[in-house]
């Protein structure tokens, strides 16, 4: 019960940290196609998360497919916009992330 709690709060703590840097804007900048491209940047992120997170027997390999499209296109349009930080400070948010969720999913000690 405590391993869960802790990855729980591990996996909260990676994924705060990771996620302040990262901001999503919408009046950045303007191309011709940008709110088109924004829109099927935010669709397909949300198809490819509930097909992982609920479908994931019958069509999870088509989720990785709809969250890639959606990750590019937040590239291509530039309204994606990534902080610059440390070294560390990724390896210690990443590193927390990560043993939160095998704490969360195998419930075991994490072994580095």
């Amino acid at each position: 019960m405590f391993q869960k709690f802790l990855g729980i709060v591990l996996f909260i703590l990676g994924t705060y940290l990771l996620g302040k840097n990262i901001v999503i804007t919408t009046s950045y900048i303007r191309p011709v196609w940008g709110d088109a491209l924004t829109v099927i940047a935010l669709v397909s992120l949300m198809v490819g998360i509930i097909s992982l997170l609920f479908f994931y027997s019958t069509v999870g390999g088509v989720g990785w497919i709809f969250i890639g499209i959606g990750l590019v296109s937040f590239l291509f349009v530039g309204r994606l916009i990534i902080r610059p930080t440390t070294i560390w400070y990724f390896l210690f948010s990443f590193a927390s992330l990560t043993a939160g969720l095998k704490l969360l999913t195998s419930g075991r000690r994490i072994r580095f």
